[in-house]
C-alpha cells in the first residue's frame, strides 16, 4: 500500500493532469481494489471473468477525481465507499438485492441535483465517522487480545524523536518478517531475542516499548484493514530501512 504521503502527492500530480501517473496509479492499487471488492461481493472474483471487479476499478478512478485531500479522510478509505457504493448500485440493478444504501450521483456528475449531491456529502462524512469508530473499536478488542490497552499505550508512547524512530524500526521488522510477526501472533508475546538479532537494537530498549512495538505492528501488517488508525503513520518510502519516520504532527 502507497504512504500517505506518497499516494496524497500522487492524487494532486493526478488532478492536474498528469495521466501517466493515474495510470501507474491505477495498475499499483489494483491489489488494494480486488481485494476490497471481494470482501464487499463476498466469494472470490477473478479479472476478466467477473463484472464486479471492472465496477470496482472504474469506481476507484472516479474515486481520485472525487476527493478532497484537505477533507482528513484517507483517500483510500474514501475509495472504499466509493467502491461499496458503486458495487451495491451494480446489484441493485441486476436485482440481486431488494435495497440499496445512499448512492453517489452518477459517474461525470456536474451540475442538475444540487440536493442529491449534498446528500451525498452528509452521507459520506457521517459514513467516515462511523468507519473510523468502528475501527477503534475493532483494534481495541485487537490489543485488547494481547494484552495491550489504549491507556497503554497513551503511558507508553515515546515522547522522544530517536526513541520512537527506533521503536517505529523495530515494529516495522517485525510486522515484515513473516517467522517473527506469526511468533507474535500465536503466543501474544514480542519475541524479544530475535527481534534483537534482526534489528541490532538492545533487548532492553525493545523490552521498555513492548507495548508500542506490539501495537504499531500489528497496525503496520494490517493497514489495509485499519486504513483510518495506520495514516496516521505516515510512513514514507522505504521506511523499512529508514529513521527518517514522521507522525501527521510532523514529529
Amino acid at each position: 500500500m502507497f504512504p500517505v504521503q506518497d499516494l496524497e502527492n500522487t492524487i494532486i500530480q493526478i488532478k492536474d493532469g498528469e495521466n501517466l501517473a493515474r495510470e501507474d496509479f491505477l495498475e499499483q492499487c489494483k491489489p488494494f481494489v480486488f481485494k476490497t471488492a471481494c470482501r464487499i461481493s463476498r466469494r472470490a472474483l477473478e479479472w476478466g471473468r467477473d463484472d464486479e471487479l471492472a465496477v470496482a476499478l472504474i469506481a476507484f478512478n472516479e474515486a481520485i477525481d472525487r476527493y478532497r485531500v484537505e477533507s482528513g479522510v484517507p483517500f483510500l478509505a474514501y475509495a472504499r465507499m466509493v467502491m461499496g457504493s458503486r458495487l451495491t448500485d451494480h446489484y441493485r440493478k441486476e436485482s440481486r438485492i431488494a435495497q440499496s444504501s445512499v448512492l453517489l450521483p452518477p459517474n461525470g456528475y456536474v451540475s442538475g441535483s444540487l440536493e442529491y449531491a449534498k446528500s451525498w456529502e452528509v452521507y459520506w462524512e457521517e459514513k467516515a465517522a462511523e468507519e473510523r469508530e468502528e475501527e477503534i473499536k475493532e483494534f481495541g478488542r485487537l490489543l485488547t487480545s494481547y494484552g495491550v490497552t489504549f491507556e497503554d499505550l497513551v503511558k507508553c508512547s515515546p515522547r522522544h524523536r530517536d526513541t520512537r524512530q527506533t521503536l517505529m524500526r523495530a515494529a516495522w521488522s517485525l510486522a515484515e518478517e513473516g517467522p517473527l510477526f506469526e511468533e507474535l501472533r500465536q503466543k501474544k508475546k514480542l519475541p524479544l531475542m530475535e527481534l534483537e538479532k534482526s534489528t541490532g537494537i538492545r533487548r532492553k530498549n525493545l523490552e521498555r516499548g513492548r507495548k508500542y512495538i506490539i501495537a504499531m505492528a500489528l497496525l503496520i501488517s494490517m493497514r489495509e484493514e485499519f486504513l483510518y488508525l495506520s495514516s496516521y503513520l505516515r510512513m514514507p518510502s522505504g521506511f523499512k530501512g529508514d529513521t527518517n519516520e514522521c507522525s501527521r504532527d510532523g514529529c
